[in-house]
């Protein structure tokens, strides 16, 4: 009986082991996946300042996480950004990337919780939905209270200028926080709502992969 006992728990471990290998194996895959998807990024002019620009780099993250669990999509955030900053470098004072990270959690992490414990289609959708509301709202807040004033800081800039270039796209814009509820919020709504329809129409291809069932 001790025999038994001692394989079994041998056969867990070395389980466990190849488990937490292929995690990271498939992390550094999509890690390396959206960094580049990140050079393929594009402005919407009708909707926000130039500066802001959508890219698809959240989708393989987004499968990582649904498939591997949340800590593995936090895991793939913070890899990509890195990548990102040893093959490119920064023009942004490090300003954009620390907003790309924080946006990317703040969407990829409510997601992957609420589909970690029911995995339906039903509540894919759902996690989704709720991982763009909180995106959408970690923008508002984040931009406004960080990231912009970091930007003015870094590039020895006024607020006003920011203020003045969301003004041109929506001439209701007139303040801080108005440019990030007019301009800000919808980007970020639609980049969500874009990155969300691309996970859901790839994802039953790929997660079999990352699960090692194909």
């Amino acid at each position: 009986m001790k025999t038994t006992t001692t394989s079994e728990a041998r056969s867990n471990t070395r389980a466990t082991a190849s488990g937490s290998v292929r995690t990271l194996v498939c992390v550094g895959m999509l890690g390396a996946i959206s960094v580049i998807l990140m050079l393929f990024e594009f402005p919407l002019p009708f909707i926000a300042p130039s500066f802001y620009e959508l890219d698809f780099s959240e989708v393989p993250i987004l499968i990582g996480a649904f498939a591997l669990g949340p800590a593995a999509g936090v895991l793939t955030e913070l890899l990509k950004i890195l990548l990102n900053l040893v093959i490119n470098g920064t023009n942004t004072a490090f300003v954009g990337e620390l907003g790309n990270f924080i946006m990317g959690c703040a969407f990829v992490l409510p997601a992957a919780l609420i589909y970690k414990h029911k995995k339906t289609r039903k509540t894919a959708i759902l996690s989704l939905v709720v991982g763009v509301i909180f995106m959408t709202a970690a923008s508002l807040l984040v931009n406004a209270l960080l990231l912009l004033p970091a930007y003015a800081a870094a590039f020895g800039m006024p607020i006003q200028t920011f203020i003045d270039m969301g003004a041109a796209i929506n001439p209701n814009v007139d303040g801080i926080w108005t440019f990030v509820l007019l301009t800000v919020a919808p980007f970020n709504l639609v980049k969500g709502i874009l990155v969300s329809i691309v996970t859901m129409l790839l994802y039953k291809y790929i997660s079999p992969i990352l699960k090692g069932n194909r």
